[in-house]
């Protein structure tokens, strides 16, 4: 052997011989001060143990021992090194992470198995296991969503969900992170396609990071919305958060084949992802929806119209879109929030804090309509909580009713989408009854093609009755509108006029499980249509022309007390008029004239009372249409018309 090389053998055997004596040292002096300190030592039972009362807090591991009062450094140390020679005859390896000068006590990293050695030290009084803390301004989102206690100024949602099931189809979740243990599990479906290039590289925590991030939203511990809510996750998007349409349809098989063979209600499926237009994944929802699935989407981070995306633009799917800290439209990296008539209302979706993958106690803040629909789906859940009965289009409504109105600055939309966006961000109140209420909300069409007489067709979802139809052209142009059933469902069709840019219809969608209406129209001889007054009451009228476009076409009038009596119009003109049981609701008239030519005349019902019906009226064709923006009806003129006057049918329910 080389004389280098036998040196070097030489000394590594004399470090390892001085190893071996030092950790004998150890243990010998460790015995010895043992028992020098159990002479004078009073005897005594185990210390006490205290440790955080959240477990998602606990930093287990790490421990600060404390010794009774009036000990000093020596002391302390000493008992650190009594705790590693015990430690250390029982095969396990300590740590002195510090000695505190502030309290005689020093903190130790190592297995909760010696914690038991550490009680029964001389001297100690307590051991208390390390924890986090936290800056105390609750996570911006949650304070949104319910309105904070003022004495606390702590996240109190009126219930935590915990009668519901929520499938996350994503990519994987880590589900031992502290902030979902328990909470999620993670089926074993699995269908993705491969990642895009050879060189990728699928670190699990990039793999996990937005599964697990939407996991936490959804019912994580401290950042989650319903906290009591049962996630299941099926992985359709590989490490690139990808995946494809057919593999999200088979995950939705998978689920309908477990609910048929164990039947769980109620039942959210959160689908927080985005893609082209697909006439079979809009069906596969529209399959689930009918099931009494309550589909939940994202509406798309690209800053455009949802309804070029799937699944945000199936109307059975709750689509939603992402607001900011300032309840504003999202800008995520350089595009922002989808938007449009697809999107039925907005949460928080930018900078969320959430659980991350990158360790079992890490949080980090994600943006998009993904962390957006989460929340809607963590809201969803707490209202079938409190109201498990509540069908989808219910649920809908309510969502709808409980969102904070008129706080977006329309401008960061493009104009002709301004209108067909909600101006509505979701929210809930500190508490949930279970009150039978009347619920509307505006469904829009696209719009219609410009040719004369083309058509726009608006149609409400599910079970909702549709109770009016309205019609609105930037033109002006238009030939009004009418109700009919077709197929069994009640559609409203707007007419666009000769030179006319396009017509929108638009639907009055309500939800009254008592309200079973029907449409009376007026033959073109017949000056309007109405309702049979002794048994029901008129919720809406519509107005067609053949050839003219319209102005004073008709309007419905009130009769005594301000009930609706009929929608009276000129003869040339068919009315519609929309009738319902008056034992389930009662309705009145209001209205509005701007007092001079104001582009905007609008008129709002009073408090406790739901527009069901909204009509425009004008001397001259300049009227672009009426609008409900929740339960305001809005007639909007083009420039240099003449007055126009708003009429709103408002109801109620009759218990």
């Amino acid at each position: 052997m080389a004389p280098r090389a036998l040196a070097l053998l030489l000394a590594l055997l004399l470090a390892r011989a001085a190893a071996e004596l030092a950790e004998e040292l150890v243990l010998a002096l460790g015995a010895a001060e043992e028992e020098a300190a159990a002479v004078g030592a009073a005897p005594s039972g185990p210390a006490a143990f205290h440790r955080a009362a959240k477990a998602s807090w606990r930093l287990p591991g790490r421990y600060v021992v404390v010794l009774r009062a009036g000990g000093g450094e020596a002391e302390v140390r000493g008992t650190a090194r009594r705790l590693q020679a015990r430690a250390a005859r029982r095969g396990y390896l300590t740590e002195l992470l510090h000695v505190f000068h502030l309290l005689p006590a020093f903190l130790v990293k190592m297995s909760s198995d010696v914690l038991d050695t550490a009680l029964k030290l001389p001297h100690v009084e307590y051991v208390e296991e390390d924890a986090y803390v936290f800056a105390q301004s609750i996570p911006w989102n949650l304070g949104r969503i319910v309105p904070p206690k003022t004495s606390s100024g702590a996240y109190s949602p009126p219930n935590k969900g915990d009668l519901v099931e929520i499938y996350l189809l994503d990519t994987s979740v880590q589900s031992t992170h502290r902030e979902i243990e328990g909470r999620v599990l993670v089926t074993d479906f699995e269908s993705i396609p491969e990642e895009d290039g050879t060189r990728f590289h699928r670190q699990a925590s990039k793999c996990d990071s937005h599964g697990t991030h939407m996991a936490g939203v959804l019912s994580g511990r401290d950042a989650g919305v319903a906290t009591g809510a049962n996630v299941r996750s099926l992985r359709v998007l590989n490490c690139q958060g990808k995946g494809t349409v057919s593999g999200t349809l088979i995950g939705l098989e998978f689920i309908k084949a477990t609910l048929e063979a164990q039947p769980h209600a109620p039942l959210v499926v959160l689908l927080p992802f985005a893609g082209a237009y697909s006439h079979v994944l809009n069906a596969g929802c529209r399959r689930m929806a009918q099931m009494g699935v309550v589909m939940v989407a994202a509406a798309g981070n690209y800053k455009d119209d949802a309804c070029l995306y799937s699944p945000a633009s199936e109307p059975e799917v709750i689509t939603v879109g992402a607001t900011n800290s300032e309840d504003q439209p999202a800008s995520i990296g350089t595009l922002g929030t989808n938007f449009g008539r697809c999107v039925d209302l907005f949460a928080p979706g930018d900078d969320i804090i959430g659980a991350s993958s990158d360790c079992s106690t890490c949080f980090t803040a994600q943006s998009g309509t993904s962390q957006a629909a989460a929340h809607v789906a963590g809201i969803a859940a707490m209202l079938l909580t409190a109201e498990p009965q509540l069908s989808l289009t219910e649920l809908r409504q309510c969502l709808l009713h409980f969102a904070t109105k008129n706080v977006m600055d329309t401008a960061w939309f493009p104009e002709e989408q301004r209108l067909q966006t909600p101006n509505s961000v979701a929210g809930l109140p500190t508490q949930l009854g279970a009150d039978e209420q009347l619920y509307c909300r505006s469904v829009w069409s696209a719009r219609s093609g410009l040719t004369r007489h083309a058509t726009a067709v608006a149609r409400c979802a599910g079970t909702e009755e549709m109770l009016s139809c309205s019609s609105f052209s930037r033109s002006g142009r238009r030939l009004g509108e009418h109700m009919e059933d077709k197929d069994g469902q009640k559609q409203c069709v707007a007419h666009n006029a000769f030179r006319g840019q396009g017509v929108y219809a638009i639907a009055r969608c309500c939800t009254w499980p008592r309200a079973k209406c029907w449409i009376n129209t007026s033959s073109l001889a017949a000056e309007g249509a109405g309702c049979s007054l002794q048994d029901h009451v008129l919720t809406g009228c519509s107005f067609h022309s053949p050839s003219a476009a319209l102005g004073d076409s008709g309007r419905p009038v009130a009769g005594p007390g301000s009930r609706p009596s009929h929608c009276a119009g000129r003869t040339e003109v068919t009315a519609h008029a929309l009738c319902c049981p008056t034992a389930s609701l009662e309705c009145r008239v209001k209205e509005h004239a701007s007092l001079g030519s104001a582009e905007k005349v609008m008129v709002s019902c009073d408090n406790g009372w739901t527009l069901t019906g909204c009509n425009a009226h004008s001397q001259s064709p300049g009227t672009m249409g009426a609008y409900a923006v929740d339960d305001t009806c809005v007639a909007a003129s083009v420039p240099g018309s003449s007055t126009a006057v708003v009429i709103a049918i408002c109801c109620r329910s009759q218990q």
